[in-house]
């Protein structure tokens, strides 16, 4: 609900065990995937978040069956009706676009809009567009209405990406997994949640190599069949609770997440003074003593450092000795966090996409809005590191990637509540 709010009281360390959530940049995907199959696809550790539900609703307007419960998605698109995804539900998030390739993918047709969600500037799907033209769609976009077609089936050809986005490889994916041929797409995004992707096809029966690395080759195959899959854990949250154990020198273990998908980060949070140890299937944290600035930070397509991190990161680094610069790659207006963290005390200068942040001794609890996912996160890891009481509104942004972050946070020792 756009009313609620999360109240902390800042100043106490961060300790114990939590259990890291499914992926959200690995599930969503996944769960538009779902279409291309036939019977039921059974997802394992989806996270409870609002784009989950919304997902859902678009699934169930298409005439799909969903059922969430617990953790455990069931999805069945035998009876899927539509191939039309309203305005409304287009606008709940950003990735909705990939619902281009399922559809496309699935039924050969699909009509949509522009994708909404979080706002960081402008957003173009040229890319997309251009790859479903290549694959043999038909394409119309008037009055902000996108119509495709494949009147003659989808032809696998050779796509090569002026830049790795990750929608756009997941669009081609999903589009070309049940193409006639083989497509090659070129300088891919070799995110692990393209990975995740490549690897449910493949359990459902698609023929697809080299996710992961900057060349994939997908066979395309006549029919998918659902499948049971278990999504992998989610990286960025983990960076969230990294940065919140850092903000306040807590000591945390974070548990059911391989320490190799963490390894674009864990070096910044050594830098910063961290200790940290990494196990098959947990991370341990120590960030006890005093932080120390780390220098540059730039964003960059896998295997650099996540867009998505540069938030919460930046956060635990308001109180770090000294000064440490980062550089914005990936998104335009993604420094959006600044204003919330500079009115509870922090030191950060921003000129185009260099955000320099110099140490404070304190930050202090004040009246803030989430203005995205990962800044309304960053909020919430200052005001966990911040003297006196730090009030978030505008939390449905936070909502849609974090499940239950308030229990998990009090979990671990935090002052932190939903009203």
């Amino acid at each position: 609900m756009q009313n609620q709010k999360i109240v902390i009281e800042g100043g106490v360390p961060l300790r114990g065990d939590i259990k890291i959530q499914g992926a959200k940049n690995s599930s969503l995907p996944i769960i538009a995937a779902s279409l291309l199959c036939e019977g039921e696809t059974v997802i394992k550790n989806c996270p409870r978040i609002s784009d989950t539900y919304a997902s859902c609703r678009i699934l169930s307007h298409l005439g799909c069956r969903c059922n969430l419960s617990g953790n455990v998605l069931t999805v069945s698109a035998d009876k899927k009706s539509s191939c039309s995804v309203s305005d409304e539900l287009m606008s709940e998030m950003r990735s909705s676009i990939i619902y281009m390739g399922a559809l496309l993918g699935s039924s050969g047709e699909c009509c949509m809009t522009f994708p909404g969600g979080c706002e960081l500037g402008p957003r173009p799907i040229d890319m997309h567009i251009d790859a479903m033209k290549k694959l043999g769609a038909r394409v119309k976009d008037e009055y902000g209405i996108i119509e495709c077609s494949a009147p003659h089936g989808l032809k696998g050809t050779k796509i090569i990406l002026s830049y790795p986005s990750v929608g756009t490889t997941e669009n081609i994916m999903l589009a070309a997994v049940k193409a006639e041929g083989e497509t090659v797409i070129s300088n891919a995004a070799m995110e692990p949640e393209i990975t995740d992707l490549a690897e449910f096809l493949n359990k459902c029966g698609g023929r697809i190599k080299g996710a992961g690395t900057g060349k994939i080759v997908i066979d395309g195959v006549k029919k998918l069949y659902g499948c049971t899959y278990t999504v992998m854990p989610d990286r960025i949250a983990a960076a969230t609770y990294i940065s919140a154990a850092a903000a306040t020198n807590g000591e945390i273990n974070i548990l059911g997440i391989d320490g190799l998908l963490c390894d674009s980060f864990i070096s910044v949070f050594e830098q910063m003074g961290c200790y940290i140890y990494i196990y098959d299937d947990r991370v341990y944290v120590n960030a006890e003593r005093p932080l120390r600035s780390v220098g540059k930070i730039i964003t960059m397509p896998h295997p650099g450092f996540p867009t998505d991190a540069q938030a919460v990161i930046m956060a635990a680094l308001c109180k770090a000795r000294g000064s440490s610069i980062f550089v914005e790659n990936i998104f335009e207006s993604r420094y959006k966090q600044v204003d919330a963290l500079v009115k509870m005390g922090a030191n950060i200068k921003v000129s185009g996409k260099t955000a320099v942040v110099t140490g404070v001794k304190r930050l202090y609890g004040s009246k803030v809005s989430a203005t995205d996912l990962r800044g309304g996160a960053s909020m919430i890891v200052a005001g966990l590191g911040a003297d006196g009481k730090t009030e978030i509104s505008d939390i449905y942004h936070i909502d849609r990637g974090y499940e239950n972050i308030e229990n998990i946070i009090s979990s671990l020792g935090g002052k932190i509540k939903r009203i």
